[in-house]
């Protein structure tokens, strides 16, 4: 049964149930309603718009410094993700973070093809994401086991961003954090009823208009309704990019320390996409380049000259005499998303020092990627087809933790588990000619032509169990325990092709984790921590031929990281600064590599090349020299590099070359004035080069980008409360330079830079916000 004719499944059941996980084994708290030690809790989902946030460990602003944490983490607020102009992603906010490098193509970090994240030598794929606990998969663009945290939650909705590089913790429910975790918290609802509203205007003809209201507190209950709408043009070429999103969250409290709460969000993203470039296209043919769309005549003889019916556009000329102009651009491609996501959650004082936090949560998608495709006809006469590549995706899972203690002992012990369901295919459509618009789903129409039709059932356990002991009047916190993790994909080929089908088990029963913090004294402390971790496999072994699943699958092995951290930290009360030096050692590193033009479907080739080694240090410094000024400062250095060569047609020689698309140098100055009704922020960063090659021998160079906002606020306004005007400016100066690297993979050697894996960053844009409360 194709995805477009799967019904989603959405009952009332299922809206409660959703979520009993998602603040699991994350929510903490005593008998007394204070938290307990961070070594052990999250932040409460939004704690700080909660009644007793005053009893919360939440920041008003971005902190480097997280006292008495046994590994390094820092946060960022509401606050920071205010200064991005209005409907930015959260990774924005924290890509000013030490070791953070967030790279997207539009100027919010939205449009989903280009967002791409790096941490400390580890790619997106291998990082692990939540949202109040709920589990985001790794977030990627192909519908696997999750969803972009832009299409989860509006992000005027969250309080706080927490970052944990190489150690997250131990309960976070993820299988792929092999180098590290983002959390993501909501907002609770507003304890006093009202409504706030936001609207947006600005460059390509932007606008977005955000809308909440809040209930306020009847005793113990609260609720709130929002609603967003973004519409954008490209930056360069045809079409725009649109997106509605509606969330619902309500919490009611009792007692001393009891709560349940429920998240809903239903999202809906439609975007044209940006041409992926080359250095070669963009060397010769300019950084605005992009699809043919609307030029159909254009399109149409690349497609005659691939049949060898008639040469290649004039105004392809310029390339050189080997470079493949059948891939330098198509006609139009774009993506579509809907998403549901609903949870449930509980935190409940069981008497004594014991909580228990459980959850539940589902989520469905349904999406498809649209690429106009040159290499199928769709008729004698129109030698282009609409080549999709459809998505299906459903699954629940549930969490639980029980946080008690035992003497001097804080124990934790959690589980979490997911089933989920997934479909993608590969279909061909034919065209009656020219278009000019980004299509609905392809649900009315049968295919012309199939490339594959998979199915993935994948179902997921973890338990953990972690103590956390404080000594020596509390100057000493030392926390240890472990995790086990299986995850068990089955895949089905329901149609004939290029991919695999079989059965593929990652399990590890002993993931361990230790970490060890000393108070030197009020404003000092040093820590260290150990942890290992485990990264299954998703739907990557059945993108290859059966007979390459068939040959590997006795001998593929997980890949696996073990991270080493140290570290100090200090604080006072004009400033915080940290510094955390590293080493990860990553075995049996898979290399996917895609032998054929990214339109064309093929089975990939997997190469395990063996261990990574990544070596670094991260220096942050947060001062406030004077009243009303902050000035945060950041500088990282990563050395990630690839221990062994690998075997595809002869040695690929990867030993001791850099790990691809992560930068060794980035360093960052955020600086921000506020004073009476006035704030204003300037910041900038350097981002390295990155190889985009597993053998080196091609790379994107280093540049710097700026970023500037101010906002005013004028205060109650008649029946308004409170009123504000912003104004944001990205890319400052206007830079030139690519932003993300790999969107259609790497391949081991390119020295005349012609893989089209490149995406160029957005140029100067303003933006003017009114904000207002009611």
């Amino acid at each position: 049964m194709s995805i477009r004719t799967v019904s989603i499944r959405r009952t009332a059941f299922a809206l409660a149930i959703s979520s009993v996980l998602y603040g699991g084994a994350l929510l903490a708290a005593t008998t007394d309603g204070t938290a307990l030690p961070a070594s052990t809790s999250a932040p409460n989902d939004a704690a700080s718009a909660a009644p007793d946030s005053g009893k919360a460990k939440t920041m008003e602003a971005v902190t480097v410094v997280a006292a008495g944490e046994t590994r390094q983490i820092q946060k960022v607020t509401s606050e920071d993700i205010k200064v991005l102009a209005p409907g930015s992603s959260p990774l924005k906010a924290i890509d000013k973070l030490p070791g953070v490098n967030f790279q997207s193509s539009d100027p919010w970090g939205a449009y989903e093809w280009s967002t791409q994240i790096t941490l400390h030598g580890f790619d997106q794929s291998r990082l692990g994401f939540t949202l109040d606990g709920i589990p985001l998969g790794n977030m990627s663009y192909g519908v696997t086991n999750g969803l972009q945290i832009t299409r989860a939650i509006t992000s005027d909705n969250i309080s706080t961003v927490e970052l944990a590089q190489g150690a997250g913790a131990l309960g976070t429910a993820s299988s792929s954090n092999l180098g590290g975790t983002i959390q993501f918290f909501s907002a609770d609802p507003d304890s006093v009823a009202g409504a706030r509203v936001n609207q947006m205007f600005g460059s390509d003809s932007t606008h977005r208009s955000f809308v909440r209201l809040d209930t306020g507190d009847y005793n113990g209950f609260s609720t709130y309704l929002s609603y967003d709408h973004a519409d954008t043009g490209k930056w360069k070429g045809y079409g725009d990019q649109k997106s509605d999103q509606i969330n619902l969250k309500s919490v009611y409290q009792w007692g001393d320390g009891n709560r349940i709460s429920l998240f809903v969000d239903d999202s809906r993203r439609k975007e044209y996409d940006y041409q992926d470039l080359s250095l070669t296209s963009q060397r010769v043919l300019g950084w605005n380049y992009d699809y043919w769309q609307p030029d159909w005549a254009q399109a149409v003889q690349v497609a005659n000259a691939i049949a060898g019916k008639g040469p290649y556009p004039a105004s392809l000329n310029g390339l050189p005499a080997d470079y493949d102009k059948g891939d330098v651009n198509y006609y139009a491609g774009g993506g579509i998303r809907h998403d549901k996501l609903a949870a449930l959650s509980g935190s409940f004082n069981l008497g004594g020092s014991t909580t228990l936090n459980v959850g539940a949560y589902n989520h469905d998608d349904r999406g498809e990627g649209q690429w106009a495709t040159p290499y199928l006809a769709s008729s004698p006469t129109v030698p282009i087809a609409m080549r999709t590549t459809d998505y299906g995706l459903d699954r629940t899972g549930a969490t639980g933790s029980l946080q008690f203690a035992l003497g001097n002992n804080e124990i934790e012990l959690g589980v979490w588990g997911e089933s989920a369901n997934n479909n993608q295919e590969r279909n061909y459509f034919a065209l009656s000619g020219q278009y000019t618009y980004l299509s609905d789903f392809y649900a009315s129409e049968a295919p012309m032509a199939r490339g594959f039709f998979q199915n993935y059932d994948t179902t997921t356990r973890m338990g953990y169990v972690e103590d956390t002991i404080h000594l020596l009047d509390d100057r000493l916190t030392v926390n240890f325990g472990s995790k086990a993790l299986n995850t068990t994909t089955t895949a089905t080929s329901l149609f004939p092709s290029s991919y695999a089908a079989g059965r593929i088990v990652a399990s590890n029963g002993f993931l361990p984790q230790a970490g060890v913090d000393y108070k030197l004294d009020s404003q000092q402390d040093v820590y260290a921590s150990y942890s290992k971790n485990m990264d299954s496999y998703g739907i990557l072994p059945f993108t290859q031929s059966q007979k390459a699943f068939d040959a590997s699958k006795d001998t593929l092995k997980p890949e696996q990281s073990q991270t080493l951290e140290l570290g100090y930290r200090v604080h006072g009360d004009t400033f915080e600064a940290s510094a955390d030096a590293y080493l990860t050692h990553f075995s049996n590193r898979l290399l996917s590599v895609t032998p054929c033009p990214a339109v064309v479907t093929c089975s990939a080739v997997l190469n395990n090349v063996g261990s990574v080694k990544s070596t670094g240090l991260d220096l942050a410094v947060i001062w406030k020299p004077v009243a009303h000024v902050r000035w945060l400062n950041s500088l990282s250095y990563d050395s990630s590099k690839y221990q062994d060569n690998y075997l595809d047609n002869g040695v690929v020689a990867t030993a001791g070359k850099y790990v691809v698309g992560i930068p060794t140098w980035m360093f960052t100055s955020d600086l921000s004035y506020s004073y009476g009704a006035w704030s204003a922020n300037l910041d900038g960063k350097y981002t390295g080069r990155r190889y985009i090659t597993y053998i080196n021998d091609s790379e994107v160079p280093s540049y710097w980008l700026f970023n500037a906002g101010l906002n005013y606020d004028l205060g109650a306004v008649s029946v308004l409360k409170n009123v504000s005007v912003g104004l944001n400016i990205s890319n400052l100066l206007n830079k030139h330079y690519f932003a993300t690297t790999g969107t259609n993979g790497y391949v081991a050697s390119d020295p005349n830079g012609y893989n089209q894996t490149l995406q160029a960053g957005a140029p100067r844009q303003f933006f003017i916000n009114i904000n207002a409360k009611l």
